[in-house]
């Protein structure tokens, strides 16, 4: 007797997201991450990687990689606390240690563990966290895996966050609040000076996700922290490598304590295979390059006030956009896609994002330029996003 598919649920619901046009399908990259690159059979500009500085394909990291290969082979054979911290792993940590300013980092296998992992091993259900609505994702879910009490304050409203705290003077447990410093669909930046004197003012725990403003914002790509002069008052910095480093992990910064602690409860890093040896010798060859090349930042700033510029100038939206980071605003999810559909028939790959990436009614098409782009590859960008504009009837001049 034929059973009927537990699944079925699946298949309805990937119908339904076919008929209302926000089914995806993933396209695949067939060369190097590069300014210009192959997908799905086809060259375009590519406007959608995080690749903010050009270095996941760049020489120097390239031959770390292969060399780190050939010294210790490909993978460390296990976790970190059993046998699988390799000299290159704690070299890393140094390098992004001394580069953050802080006492100690712990590299985690990506940005989503390093945040999921700290926030849930740090709290417990006695607690309470304060976070923006717009935290990424691995915010949301290290706060619920917690089992703290969470506290939703509106975007960016410094006021709001310091109502909530004060709200919680004198309850027991302890108080975190934790925000984006870039955020990753909207490009703003977090009113980050205020959110740490109200941290102060409540004795509240500050935490930051740098992982859009490392390598982009700050004395060599620093991030928000030195960007506003933060040193010293941020408790916990996360980053990440998988961005404008080029590469693959995410990391967190303290105090030795914190890291020491991380160590012993921050699960991904305790049941997680450690970095290939490739992966941890590439990273460094960048923050050597961060150090050694700071007008890459200054390229990529370059491009981005140009580009933003032209597409205001065509009477698109760019949304609160600061950074690198330019959604065109579309609002419709469906209309989202098919602009991202024309903008690859025309030989350049921006994608659209919808629900839940981002809130019902505020779909986007997510640009990001990096220091790679030549103005030449910009300007025919810029030309084919206007032309899908007006095939898809989003307004441009």
């Amino acid at each position: 007797m034929s059973q009927a598919n537990p699944l079925a649920y699946l298949t309805e619901q990937l119908d339904e997201w076919r008929q209302a046009g926000t089914y995806q399908r993933l396209r695949v990259l067939e060369s190097a991450c590069e300014p210009v690159c192959r997908f799905d059979g086809r060259e375009v500009i590519n406007l959608a990687s995080n690749n903010y500085l050009g270095l996941a394909n760049h020489p120097k990291l390239v031959e770390a990689a292969i060399e780190a290969t050939r010294k210790y082979g490909v993978g460390s054979g296990a976790v970190r606390t059993i046998s699988g911290t390799m000299t290159l792993h704690i070299e890393l940590e140094q390098r992004i240690a001394a580069f953050k300013n802080v006492e100690a980092c712990v590299v985690f296998q990506s940005g989503f563990t390093a945040n999921s992992g700290t926030v849930s091993a740090i709290l417990g259900p006695e607690d309470f966290i304060v976070s923006d609505e717009l935290n990424h994702a691995s915010i949301i879910d290290g706060c619920r895996l917690s089992k703290a009490k969470i506290k939703i304050f509106p975007h960016r409203d410094a006021a709001e966050a310091e109502r909530i705290l004060a709200g919680l003077d004198g309850t027991p447990g302890r108080k975190l609040l934790i925000t984006d410093g870039v955020f990753s669909m909207d490009g703003d930046i977090a009113p980050l000076k205020e959110l740490v004197e109200i941290a102060e003012r409540h004795g509240a725990i500050m935490m930051v996700d740098d992982a859009h403003a490392s390598g982009v914002l700050g004395r060599n790509g620093r991030g928000t922290i030195d960007h506003y002069g933060l040193h010293g008052r941020v408790h916990i910095q996360v980053g990440t490598l998988s961005k404008a480093v080029g590469v693959l992990g995410g990391y967190v910064c303290g105090s030795r304590d914190l890291i020491d602690f991380l160590y012993h409860r921050g699960r991904p890093f305790l049941f997680s295979t450690s970095h290939p040896p490739a992966v941890a010798a590439a990273c460094i060859a960048a923050f050597d390059l961060l150090e050694s090349e700071p007008e890459r930042i200054e390229r990529l700033w370059e491009n981005t006030r140009y580009f933003k510029e032209n597409l205001r100038q065509a009477g698109l939206d760019t949304g609160s956009s600061e950074t690198p980071i330019t959604p065109i605003m579309v609002g419709d999810a469906a209309l989202a896609f098919r602009f991202s559909d024309a903008l690859f028939e025309r030989g350049v790959l921006a994608t659209g994002i919808g629900y839940p990436t981002v809130p019902r009614g505020k779909a986007r098409v997510r640009t990001i330029v990096t220091a790679a782009h030549t103005r030449e590859q910009l300007d025919r960008a810029l030309e084919a996003i206007a032309a899908a504009a007006r095939q898809v009837g989003l307004p441009a001049s």
